[in-house]
């Protein structure tokens, strides 16, 4: 399971300067869509809006992004743009100004799609460069990547507790000089992006094509990437049940305030956000098939526990499934990249966009099951799907790489 000993050399060194800012401009980008969760218990609030329909305005976020990051991601397979990395948080910006100025539902609603395209064109594009700076540590260099947006992400909890409660809608606004900077440090990297293809055009040595998983037929890379996309489905409707929903169910049933079911929240994300950064370096240590299977079978028993788990037990379960259920959340990606090695946009784009198209599905799923047979009774639904993870016994092994 952890793959044989024979290394695949001529990958080169990492260049850690470039996967250090891809994961600080990573976590600006979530930082801003984290802006939109955020903002659920206080639009419930005020506006009185039903849980479909905050489950609507996560559609509207996730589904955009999920939809065309393949699209960019295939585009950029055949024609590189280097620049469209400051292009995509430019759009970015302008979502969130509409996010915090706007009072119109819909005029919101289309706000949260030009962040949707924003993310859409940064995702691909940013997964690409950092598989190009990463050398022989594909694995650390998506963790540094991924670890930034997940990083991103649970400071959505901190966002609705300390900005946008004290402040309501207007607090997004602060958000904007995040963006700001987004597009000054993206402007840097596309320039290193630009170079670096150019030298890679020169080249003899077409170091993203090779690969540390052998060689599979039509119908084998076919089932491989069935399987592994089953588990990011798996992975992203739990996450998107415990990042958007969840603190309806500690609030209503435990009677905890929003302030303090933003903590809880928080807690999850910050652990999964450790383990997506340790995730990568155990992959090239030990195999990503290995630490793909590891963060199935962990958090098993402890999401069936979780609905109905005292308030003394819960930190502890929501630090457990986090921290194992995001081991594989950079793994992924990579083993989606080395399946099919001419085509890490779309490979990038692929997984990264189902994981905001599932996130979008289960939203609109779980809102309308809320909605219908109430939240403590989705809660303990959603506690099941990890079950359906366990087909990850039947992903290809992989070799370690040098």
């Amino acid at each position: 399971m952890t793959g044989n000993t024979a290394k695949i050399p001529l990958l080169g060194n990492p260049v850690y300067p470039i996967m250090i800012m891809m994961g600080i401009c990573h976590l600006f980008n979530d930082t801003l869509q984290a802006v939109i969760p955020a903002m659920f218990p206080i639009l419930k609030s005020e506006t009185g809006i039903s849980f479909t329909q905050l489950g609507w305005i996560s559609f509207a976020l996730n589904m955009v992004a999920s939809v065309l990051q393949p699209v960019v991601g295939l585009v950029s397979d055949r024609k590189p743009r280097p620049y469209a990395l400051p292009i995509g948080m430019c759009f970015s910006f302008v979502g969130i100004a509409g996010v915090a100025f706007f009072q119109n539902y819909w005029l919101i609603l289309a706000s949260v799609i030009f962040l949707g395209f924003g993310s859409a064109i940064f995702h691909p594009e940013g997964s690409r460069v950092s598989f190009m700076a990463a050398g022989a540590k594909r694995g650390l260099s998506q963790s540094i990547y991924q670890v930034g947006g997940n990083t991103g992400q649970a400071l959505a909890p901190l966002i609705s507790a300390f900005v946008l409660v004290p402040f309501g809608q207007i607090g997004a606004a602060w958000f904007l000089i995040v963006a700001a900077i987004g597009i000054f440090t993206l402007s840097k990297v596309s320039s290193w992006y630009k170079k670096q293809l150019a030298m890679e055009a020169k080249s003899k040595n077409k170091k993203s094509l090779i690969s540390s998983i052998p060689h599979l037929t039509k119908r084998q890379l076919g089932m491989a990437l069935t399987v592994l996309l089953l588990i990011i489905f798996v992975r992203s409707f739990y996450v998107t049940n415990i990042t958007n929903f969840f603190v309806f169910h500690l609030t209503k049933n435990y009677g905890m305030t929003i302030q303090h079911g933003q903590m809880m929240i928080f807690l999850f994300l910050a652990v999964g956000a450790l383990g997506t950064f340790f995730g990568g370096p155990f992959a090239d240590r030990l195999g990503k098939k290995y630490v793909i299977i590891l963060s199935i079978l962990v958090p098993l028993p402890f999401s069936l526990i979780l609905p109905h788990a005292s308030l003394l037990w819960m930190p502890l379960l929501i630090i457990i499934i986090g921290f194992f259920l995001m081991l594989s959340f950079s793994v992924t990606v990579v083993y989606a990249q080395e399946l099919v090695p001419n085509r890490i946009g779309l490979m990038s784009g692929l997984t990264v966009g189902l994981a905001f198209g599932m996130g979008a599905i289960g939203a609109v799923v779980i809102g309308i099951l809320m909605d219908n047979v109430g939240v403590a009774t989705t809660m303990t639904v959603i506690s099941l799907l990890p079950f359906l993870g366990l087909i990850g016994f039947f992903l290809p092994k992989d070799e370690k790489i040098a």
